[in-house]
């Protein structure tokens, strides 16, 4: 039989592929986190006709005579190049700008996404649409350790932040060395919080007598100064900067707090004494969360506070084109992708995270559709070869009648 038209069958099953391989891509235009495919052709082996020959004394080489016997398709390449991004404002979307894939998991197996589209389940698990479970770390009191064990992401409505006694209040700013004696008091105050979560208003009121201030305080449960301490407050003359009481302590363990005037001031002039910042806190259960760059997920509390309750996972690979692509915009891992390098977003050439948003696919319809010309003139050329091949064929057989 002649060569050209198995030549020819090769090239129609290749440029079926690549019609299949275009068609894919633009079923797929609108696929979140979708990333197209391109095929690659090379020939086939070549049948030697005539041999090379060496250059000899008055005689010059000849080169090899060979046909070719067809085309086969190299492989298919998934090109992950950026997505588009498309704003959601929907909390549980998430898209990644740069290199990486979320981790799943689904049953014992292990998968990796582009496509960021999560929900939240009954459970309170972040979930795909298909079911597979978001992976990343747990925060522990607010506190993530990136380095621990991959588990499943959860954010229950029921999640609770615990109540935290303050231990500091911090007060700042400047009594004016310059007031008058029987000066209206300056009086601050801050809630402070037991350890059960209770508010209770301390209290400070700095008086100026006798050419000095003295500072008493109140919790509502205790007071100071307690005798011996006199409250006297003194400044260094030179610098303005505070002598004494540095520090003091008011009530009884364990709801004893620590009141810090060590930034106090002793300047003419400026009366600008407040209470800053206290480090306690009431309980409060989870209302909402953000995600930031890193992948960290801060809930906002009842109690008017933020705190981080998860952050997610995420991986890259040596050679991400050699993953396999296993439906459901997932991929699993091969001997050629390489194993999973699990770390934070933005650390280790991985890509930032952006909350809200989704990444687009990555097809170029009109490269697509320029791909499906040529896809379907191959097509024809190669039925053509065929055509010819078989009138040769059937002028062969003419020959005897």
């Amino acid at each position: 039989m002649l060569r050209s038209l198995f030549s020819g069958i090769s090239g129609l099953k290749a440029h079926q592929t690549m019609l299949d391989v275009a068609g894919n891509n633009i079923a797929n235009v609108n696929t979140t986190g979708f990333k197209s495919s391109q095929t690659q052709f090379q020939d086939t082996l070549s049948q030697v006709l005539t041999n090379a020959g060496a250059a000899a004394p008055g005689v010059g080489g000849t080169n090899p005579a060979q046909v070719g016997l067809g085309v086969r398709v190299a492989g298919i390449t998934t090109n992950f190049s950026q997505g588009a991004a498309q704003l959601t404002n929907r909390s549980t979307d998430m898209m990644i700008n740069g290199d990486g894939f979320f981790t799943l998991r689904s049953g014992n197996e292990q998968f990796f996404t582009r496509a960021g589209s999560f929900n939240f389940d009954s459970l309170g698990q972040l979930v795909t649409p298909d079911g597979a479970l978001v992976q990343g770390w747990a925060a522990v009191d607010g506190v993530v350790n990136p380095n621990g064990p991959l588990t499943d992401i959860k954010l229950p409505i029921s999640t609770l932040m615990g109540a935290e006694a303050t231990k500091t209040a911090t007060y700042v700013g400047n009594l004016p060395s310059d007031a008058l004696d029987g000066s209206a008091p300056l009086v601050k105050s801050i809630d402070v919080y037991d350890s059960l979560g209770n508010t209770r208003s301390l209290k400070l009121t700095f008086t100026k007598a006798a050419g000095d201030w003295s500072v008493a305080a109140t919790d509502g449960t205790a007071t100071f100064p307690v005798a011996p301490a006199t409250g006297l407050v003194t400044f260094d003359p030179a610098t303005g900067a505070i002598l004494t009481p540095t520090t003091f302590t008011i009530g009884t363990a364990p709801d004893d707090v620590a009141v810090d005037l060590s930034a106090l001031t002793g300047f003419a002039g400026l009366s600008t004494v407040a209470a800053v910042a206290q480090d306690g806190q009431g309980a409060g259960n989870l209302q909402s969360f953000s995600l930031s760059p890193d992948g960290t997920l801060l809930g906002s509390f009842s109690n008017g506070l933020k705190q981080a309750i998860g952050q997610l996972s995420m991986a890259t690979f040596t050679n991400p084109t050699g993953l396999e692509k296993a439906g459901g915009s997932m991929y699993r891992t091969t001997v050629s992708s390489g194993i999973a390098q699990v770390g934070v977003a933005g650390t280790g050439g991985r890509g930032k995270l952006a909350g809200g948003s989704l990444e687009m696919s990555n097809v170029d319809l009109s490269a697509e559709f320029t791909n499906l010309i040529i896809a379907q003139r191959g097509f024809q050329a190669n039925s053509r070869v065929i055509t010819t091949s078989d009138e040769l064929l059937q002028e062969l057989v003419n020959l005897k009648r």
